[in-house]
């Protein structure tokens, strides 16, 4: 038996929860939510990472559908946006009930599994989706969301970002008031795209296991989009996972460099550097033709996963490929098929099976029981806060 067929023996029994996909956010772009246009059921290889039977084919499991905002919509237009996020998902769901089932437990996760389905949850990506208010926060709960990213690329009044300059300084009183009310409610922390301190600060402040959906290892390829080796030693004190992410500029370094040109490129085209619409890549594909782009591969993502591991241990990690959300993706990794490669990668490097099905499956569905656990008693103690910015943050 090759690794890659041991692989997918392995996800047929442990299948992958995915930590992160923007499928979502990419019909919203290419059709407006017209699922007709972009039905998933068939083979979409020419214009999404994503579709069922791709699904299927790399052992997908479990989805955090992401729900993202761009975070420079604020205010009532980013809740707008982000109810409308909502709703294609709860549209994919009705659409596809034999393949997608809705999930907002861990027992659900397991239940999906057991059906043969694939467990659908959703992650808010960024706290501008909230407005700040914490009364949004608790109706995003109701309504599915179970981790809330607590940025995006830009900082919000309460947080600050690992792509934008020092704001707060990490989080702000409201914004740690923001942590233990998503304990409360039992939604799990998001720390990727968070800065440092916004980590640190997060860590010290909540009672629940924390998540990183997409991110890597910093020590790695220095990126700030990625985890400082001290923040991954403070996992197993907290039970959290980091979800290791796919990103070519955000796991080679070499990428990085490139990276930052063609964002420059982009801008100067006027377009959003991370738009993917089909004449925003028209620009990538003219940019790299000029410019080849280096080339990340499935080694390249194992290469983080092995420092992770020696820094974390296996117990704190998962996956979060970023599909959908990006435009370029690795050799081996190019769409939601790719996932027994690179686990075909970790057992070349002696991986063992039982290791695998933590990365996998284990351990992201423990990590949403134990959110769970925080928040029944939490609830049992105190009840709902309605603190305000002005009143924390002054």
């Amino acid at each position: 038996m090759t690794s890659v067929e041991a692989a997918r023996e392995l996800l047929r029994e442990f299948p992958v929860v995915d930590g992160h996909n923007d499928l979502p956010w990419a019909l919203r772009e290419q059709v407006r939510y017209d699922l007709d246009a972009r039905d998933i059921a068939g083979d979409q290889a020419s214009h999404l990472h994503t579709d069922i039977p791709r699904l299927r084919a790399g052992g997908v499991g479990a989805q955090f559908w992401s729900v993202f905002v761009r975070s420079d919509y604020a205010g009532d237009k980013a809740v707008s946006a982000t109810l409308e996020q909502i709703d294609c998902v709860r549209q994919l769901l009705a659409r596809y009930p034999a393949d997608l089932r809705r999930a907002l437990t861990a027992a659900d996760m397991e239940a999906a599994r057991a059906e043969g389905r694939i467990a659908s949850l959703m992650g808010a990506e960024g706290g501008h989706s909230i407005a700040n208010s914490l009364a949004t926060l608790r109706a995003l709960y109701t309504l599915g969301v179970r981790y809330m990213t607590l940025t995006h690329n830009d900082n919000i009044a309460w947080a600050d970002s690992a792509t934008d300059e020092p704001g707060v300084g990490g989080l702000s009183a409201f914004g740690r008031e923001v942590v233990r009310e998503m304990n409360r409610e039992g939604m799990l922390v998001d720390l990727s795209h968070v800065a440092p301190s916004t980590m640190r600060d997060a860590l010290d402040t909540t009672t629940a296991p924390v998540i990183f959906s997409h991110s890597s290892s910093r020590a790695v390829c220095d990126h700030p989009r990625n985890i400082p080796d001290d923040v991954l030693e403070r996992l197993p004190g907290n039970g959290g996972v980091a979800m290791v992410t796919f990103v070519p500029k955000f796991v080679l370094q070499a990428a990085v460099d490139w990276t930052a040109a063609a964002d420059d490129n982009m801008r100067a085209h006027g377009f959003h550097h991370l738009d993917t619409t089909a004449e925003a890549m028209k620009v990538h594909r003219a940019f790299e033709e000029s410019n080849p782009r280096p080339i990340a591969t499935a080694s390249t993502v194992a290469d983080h996963l092995d420092h992770m591991r020696e820094v974390v241990g296996v117990d704190h990690l998962g996956i979060g490929g970023d599909y959908d959300g990006t435009a370029f993706t690795p050799d081996g990794l190019s769409d939601v098929t790719g996932y027994p490669n690179l686990l075909a990668e970790l057992l070349d490097r002696g991986w063992s099976k039982p290791d695998l099905a933590k990365l996998t499956w284990q351990n992201a569905v423990r990590v949403l029981g134990a959110a769970e656990d925080v928040a029944r008693d939490l609830q049992a103690t105190r009840g709902p806060s309605n603190a305000t910015i002005e009143e924390l943050d002054g």
